[in-house]
Formats: structure tokens, C-alpha cells, sequence
């Protein structure tokens, strides 16, 4: 397995993600962009990237604050947070620019490309999609499903998955009930999942310890929304 940090530059900043291949073989295989929490490029996020490179596709987890490295105070990136959800221009110009350094790799055939995100991170995901990157799989996990630009969707080319856990106390029905019909308006091949009992950052067994309400990991939906994502994989990047 090969892990090599990658500084690329978008929005006037240094960045710094970590891509991660099985380069015993020499074949080309589908491409994974994992793009990571609110709190920066964790190890949790590494960890993810290098779990998709142990089943056969090469990863790259991108960084979107800078450094690549964790932010030490969520709070005071907060309002960058939310700017780009007012206006994703910012976001998009570091999403896509990592989305090239995915695709010039040489083991990753650039036409199974597939965006996975976590928290703002799956915000980003789906932002990607709505741009009309050429992206197979978009998949997001407890992440906003709002957007300032919902007309956008009729730019997405691959299929969509969406997790959620019905106890997210960021993400009302109301917000899903919106994204079912910007989904269906833009003829959109997705597909939302809803888990019972979970809450916000169900997939990082570090929200346990943040103490904030709604927050909590949950190994159960953990891995059934990850063997979902899979099972969108095998249809899309195989």
C-alpha cells in the first residue's frame, strides 16, 4: 500500500491531501475523492481513504481548510462553513482542483470517478454533483442536504446516495423532504437512506466525546451506510 502526502493550490490557499493505492498492480481502477469533516484532515478521514484503498480503488482524501492538517478551533471556521453554503464558489474552486490531483494519478481510470463526504464534507459531495463533475457515485453522510443552488442538480451525471439518521438534529425532515423534490425535479437517479436512532456523525467514533446533543457515533448504521455506499460502488465503478 502507498500513501503519499499531495500539496496542490485552489482559492489562494495551500493545500495538502493524502492519497492512498494499492500499487502492487499495475492496472487502473476507479477513483475515490474522500472529502472529510468540518474539523479539517483527521486521521479518521485517512483512515476512511485507506479503507477504500484496501477493497481495490485508489483515494484521495482532500483537504479543504489547508495544511492538511486538523483545525484546532471548529468554531472560528464556522463562518467559512456557512458562506459556502450561501455560495459554493469557494468551496468548489478546492473541491475540484483536488478532484484533478485524483484523476492524475496513474492508477485511476478517470472515467469511474465517485465523491464520498462526512458532515460538510458530504455537503461538498453533493455541491461537486451539482456542478456537473463527471462523477459515477456521489454519496453523502450526515451531511446538509440544503443549497443555494437546487436548479444545479439537473447538472449531476452520476447516481446519488444520501445517509441520514432520523435523530440528526441538523437535518430536519423538512430539509430531506426538499431534497426529495430537487431530486425528482432534476430526474436524478438517488436514493436517500434514513436510520432509525442515529444522530449527527454516526460514522466517527469520536463524536462521543464532543458532548454536544444529537451527536454520537453508532456502529450499527456505521456499517450499514457504508456497505450501502459499496453496493453503489459495485454498480458504478466496477
Amino acid at each position: 500500500m502507498r500513501t503519499e502526502d499531495i500539496e496542490y493550490r485552489a482559492d489562494g490557499i495551500r493545500l495538502v491531501g493524502q492519497y492512498v493505492v494499492d500499487d502492487r498492480s499495475s492496472a487502473r481502477r476507479g477513483g475515490v475523492l474522500v472529502c472529510h469533516e468540518g474539523n479539517g484532515l483527521t486521521d479518521h478521514t485517512k483512515k476512511i481513504a485507506a479503507r477504500l484503498a484496501g477493497l481495490g480503488y485508489a483515494a484521495f482524501a482532500m483537504d479543504y481548510h489547508g495544511d492538511g492538517k486538523p483545525v484546532p478551533d471548529v468554531e472560528a471556521i464556522r463562518p467559512r462553513l456557512v458562506a459556502w453554503m450561501g455560495d459554493p464558489t469557494g468551496i468548489m474552486a478546492r473541491a475540484t482542483a483536488a478532484l484533478d490531483v485524483l484523476k492524475s494519478q496513474k492508477e485511476v481510470d478517470a472515467s469511474r470517478l465517485a465523491s464520498i463526504g462526512y458532515c460538510f464534507g458530504g455537503t461538498t459531495s453533493l455541491e461537486l454533483g451539482r456542478q456537473g463533475c463527471d462523477l459515477k457515485a456521489i454519496v453523502s453522510f450526515h451531511s446538509s442536504l440544503g443549497t443555494s443552488r437546487p436548479q444545479a442538480a439537473t447538472n449531476i451525471k452520476g447516481k446519488v446516495l444520501v445517509c441520514i439518521g432520523a435523530d440528526d438534529p441538523l437535518i430536519t425532515a423538512e430539509q430531506r423532504a426538499a431534497f426529495e423534490r430537487e431530486m425528482k425535479a432534476a430526474g436524478v437517479d438517488w436514493r436517500l437512506q434514513l436510520y432509525g436512532g442515529a444522530g449527527h456523525s454516526f460514522t466517527n467514533p469520536e463524536a462521543d466525546t464532543w458532548g454536544r446533543k444529537g451527536f454520537f457515533y453508532d456502529e450499527t448504521t456505521d456499517r450499514r451506510s457504508w456497505n450501502a455506499m459499496i453496493e453503489l460502488f459495485n454498480e458504478t465503478l466496477k
